[in-house]
């Protein structure tokens, strides 16, 4: 487990403090302990050998990539059962990278929250988590590697499917990626913010932040002379540049509010995750009552989920009511936050994706993986063919989009019921209004008819 932060007792919270959320943190943060599965994991993950679970589906069907797609119908059934292998690999590589940003962000925020009084057991809790991801994310990796070499051979994986030099591939991708996302690619190629830039986001940071140096994160503090640690996968790669990962890094570490405000943006990853996890514990139930083999990544979903179950609770509980117990935040502070969480939402929940199930992003961002995918050796297509596919199934109406829409609609209303409650966040957000506009099978084709125009012609330049 991470060394424990020292709690001050100094500065006690508000009289509603006393609030029922309080044993709501105890009980969760006790009932965690006792029911730890990092360790089952770690030794199911340890275990994994493709060729065992290759013959079986881990998830239903209508969770594979491409499900409902023309070419999903004209697949075999060995394909079929590989596409539903690798949608379980792609999801958990999101999820990887997700963890990996709690486990920054629970380190910064526990930093600000030990500055306060009556919050020993939250701080207990998040530390306690950060742990547990360690677990999941080695898990998740060591499967989705072996996975992935059984299906396309390690040879593949390490080389571009054409020879390309890195200025062209650079090219290639800005000009590709939607503005939205592009920034998000900045940093790869070597334009990594400097310590003259942090020294600039560290002092603008401290004048926004009035009560800054009361409550800096003792995390941040340890590392003022170092770099600004940041993120680049999850929510937050998806949704921001390294740059700006960084200044919020610094605004999530240097008030109470902004500290809660984060678990406001770690719900949407809670909930997304069990949008398409759920049915993975259903399957592993199943399984079990009818004495039947269960596939190994089944297993790992089933008991993640029971273990991100705490996790969820404590993003909901933090970020519906321990904020109502911090100091009341300033104009600038609550302007941010709605910031993020409506840059969040049109990153994460703006598009209606045709060839990922539970993906509600503009398929534009993903136009190099799937094309990376089907020339691949599970399905060995020329350029061409790989191009007619794709526009086949990103640019026409079909059932993975209704399939898709379903699952659009479902989760909506989730998100909804989580945003509403929060009394600081514009009626846009609570409304989640990014997700409504997204929900639309029209506009997906017509913004993927765009951006595969865009693709071919610079595939044919290339």
């Amino acid at each position: 487990m991470s060394t424990s932060i020292a709690v001050s007792v100094e500065n006690k919270p508000h009289d509603s403090a006393v609030g029922k959320h309080f044993k709501l943190i105890d009980r969760t943060y006790e009932n965690n302990i006792a029911s730890d599965y990092t360790e089952k994991i770690e030794a199911l993950g340890k275990s994994f050998d493709y060729e065992k679970n290759s013959q079986d589906y881990w998830g239903e069907r209508e969770f594979s990539t491409l499900y409902g797609t023309p070419f999903y119908e004209h697949a075999s059934e060995s394909q079929k059962r590989a596409l539903n292998h690798l949608y379980w690999v792609g999801q958990y590589n999101h999820t990887a990278n997700a963890e990996a940003n709690t486990m920054l962000y629970n380190q910064v925020t526990t930093g600000v929250f030990a500055h306060l009084g009556r919050y020993e057991k939250l701080c207990e809790e998040l530390t306690f988590e950060t742990s547990q991801e360690r677990f999941h994310i080695n898990t998740f990796q060591r499967i989705g590697l072996k996975t992935k070499i059984a299906l396309m051979g390690k040879s593949f994986l390490h080389k571009p499917v054409r020879s390309k030099k890195k200025s062209s591939q650079q090219t290639y991708l800005s000009k590709l990626i939607p503005k939205a996302v592009s920034s998000a690619f900045e940093t790869r190629w070597g334009n990594e913010s400097n310590s003259l830039q942090d020294s600039c986001l560290r002092t603008f940071n401290r004048m926004v932040h009035p009560n800054r140096d009361r409550y800096y994160s003792q995390y941040l503090s340890a590392r003022e002379g170092a770099s600004i640690p940041t993120a680049t996968g999850g929510l937050a790669g998806n949704t921001a540049s390294p740059s700006i990962i960084k200044f919020l890094t610094l605004s999530w570490g240097s008030s109470p509010f902004m500290a809660c405000h984060y678990y406001t943006m770690r719900m949407v990853a809670n909930i997304s995750l069990k949008g398409y996890e759920y049915q993975y514990y259903k399957k592993f139930r199943h399984l079990e009552r009818q004495g039947s083999y269960i596939p190994v990544p089944t297993s790992v979903s089933h008991y993640h989920l029971l273990d991100e179950a705490f996790h969820t609770t404590m993003s909901q509980v933090i970020a519906q009511d321990v904020y109502k117990d911090m100091p009341q935040p300033t104009a600038y502070e609550k302007w941010l936050a709605n910031m993020i969480v409506l840059r969040g939402q049109k990153g994460v929940m703006g598009g209606l994706s045709g060839w990922l199930p539970m993906t509600f992003r503009d398929d534009a961002f993903f136009l190099p993986t799937l094309y990376r995918l089907l020339r691949s050796p599970m399905f060995e297509l020329s350029h061409l063919d790989a191009l007619y596919w794709m526009e086949r199934c990103l640019c026409h109406e079909h059932e993975g989009f209704h399939a898709n829409l379903n699952h659009h609609q479902n989760l909506l209303g989730t998100f909804q019921r989580f945003f509403e409650p929060i009394s600081y966040l514009w009626s846009q957000c609570r409304e989640v209004k990014p997700m409504v506009v997204g929900g639309s099978i029209e506009r997906a084709i017509q913004r993927n008819s765009k951006a595969f125009k865009r693709f071919s012609m610079l595939e044919e330049q290339l």
